[in-house]
């Protein structure tokens, strides 16, 4: 194992929910859905119309452009709807369950004994390709390049984040699979980012990158910055590690399985723990009954905190997120708030008195606490991105359209979720994340 790479910049934030080391086994739901619009620059093409009958792994919709980027069905059944927003935009495919719809069988194989090219065409057949991502820009990978090395973070250091330690400890055997699959679709490594006392050092046919440090360590943007910087050209591909298991699975049966564990956290939630479901959940099938009795709005957010998605109960798990957050909305009025010295909350900065008498977890809701204020250089993103890049120079290049300075900034390395706690400490209630994909979607359209 090499040795550790200890990261001084970044911010635990002390959450109140954490998730207790207990799984609960979910009924398979009556529906569940596919969102296009969880995939930054996809133009998605449907393959199916309502009331089509499907297997799980049937194709449910395709990548216009990339027509052989296909997402399938995690459940055999019913296209019970098609929702679409403006313009007709598609925002969700939802599929009811019918246990006697049967699944589509794949090539079932040993990926040591099988190609690249093999690989790679089981992938994109049964709809696990979108889960492989690329950078620079964090949007799916494209079959026809060549990664220069592949990399996987095993722990989340975001608030309340999954253990993944604990969820994968009796899964390692098929996560060791689909790392072999993975291997052969490049030509350098595939990195695994661990942390102390993970149950991961045993894997075979990796590179192991240990890290300490606060969040945003787990990031595996960060990992890759410290390990191989991004160039200008480079292209390395990034995978979940729960979707690993994945993977591993269509080899090791021949069929999508897309079970994965999902962590219930936040403040709003009477007993928080891990959830076995099925990728594309109702939200509702794992919140229902779950959540503190309030007399206040309550935000329920697919993913973390810092990067997640606000739904509402009637929503669906995001395609990529293990987690769902439920914290206090924070627009009830709160009388002086302005002038009082916050004992009790949290600060990333020695704003409130709780700096001097800091607690083990705190109750956050969503207030911004303020409107958009000047955009200054106040050195107080640089104290939470621990990478050798500079936050606001960057995104000032980004709101003036200069690619040039955007490129000699850093723009390939970071994807929103690494600036993600800039946004959260800002004192000008910047929109970090926002401006950051439109930088990247502005490389995208300019460079490719």
């Amino acid at each position: 194992m090499s040795d550790t790479i200890k990261l001084r910049k970044g911010l635990n934030i002390k959450l109140k929910g954490g998730a207790k080391e207990e799984v609960k086994t979910l009924s398979a739901p009556l529906k569940v859905a596919l969102k296009p619009t969880d995939f930054p620059e996809l133009t998605p093409k449907l393959k199916v119309k309502v009331d089509a009958v499907v297997k799980a792994g049937d194709a449910l919709f395709y990548d216009k452009y990339h027509p052989e980027i296909v997402f399938t069905s995690p459940v055999g059944g019913k296209v019970v709807s098609i929702n679409r927003g403006e313009r007709r935009r598609i925002l969700g495919v939802v599929v009811e369950r019918d246990e006697n719809a049967g699944s589509v069988e794949f090539v079932k194989g040993d990926p040591s004994s099988l190609s690249g090219e093999e690989i790679k065409e089981q992938l994109l057949k049964s709809g696990l390709w979108p889960f492989i991502k690329k950078r620079p820009y964090g949007t799916i990978a494209l079959p026809n390049e060549k990664p220069k090395s592949i990399y996987i973070s095993t722990f989340d250091t975001a608030p309340l984040a999954p253990n993944y330690n604990f969820i994968l400890k009796d899964e390692l055997a098929t996560f060791q699979t689909g790392v072999d699959a993975l291997a052969k679709l490049t030509n350098g490594k595939v990195n695994l980012g661990v942390n102390k006392n993970s149950v991961f050092t045993s894997i075979k046919n990796v590179e192991i990158n240990t890290f300490d440090g606060p969040h945003p360590a787990g990031n595996v943007g960060i990992q890759i910055h410290h390990t191989a910087p991004l160039n200008k050209g480079d292209v390395v591909w990034t995978v979940h590690v729960q979707d690993v298991l994945f993977i591993g699975r269509l080899f090791e049966t021949g069929k999508v399985d897309f079970t994965k564990t999902v962590a219930l956290t936040g403040s709003e939630v009477e007993d928080p723990k891990y959830y076995k479901t099925i990728l594309g959940t109702p939200v509702s099938a794992i919140a229902d009954g779950n959540l503190k009795e309030a007399d206040y709005n309550q935000r329920i957010i697919s993913g973390n905190v810092l990067t997640g998605t606000k739904v509402e109960p009637a929503g669906y798990l995001g395609f990529y997120d293990s987690q769902i957050s439920v914290i206090p909305e924070g627009d009830n009025y709160e009388f002086m708030g302005w002038a009082l010295p916050g004992v009790d909350k949290f600060s990333a900065s020695k704003a409130f008195l709780s700096k001097l008498f800091p607690k083990k977890e705190y109750v956050l809701d969503a207030n911004l606490h303020g409107g958009e204020r000047a955009f200054v250089l106040s050195g107080q993103y640089e104290k939470l991105v621990p990478m050798d890049i500079l936050p606001v120079h960057l995104l000032k290049a980004i709101l003036v359209n200069d690619i040039d300075k955007m490129e000699q900034l850093g723009i390939y390395e970071v994807i929103e979720e690494d600036f993600a706690l800039c946004e959260y400490a800002c004192t000008s209630k910047i929109k970090v994340q926002s401006i950051l994909r439109k930088g990247i979607n502005t490389m995208i359209k300019e460079l490719g």
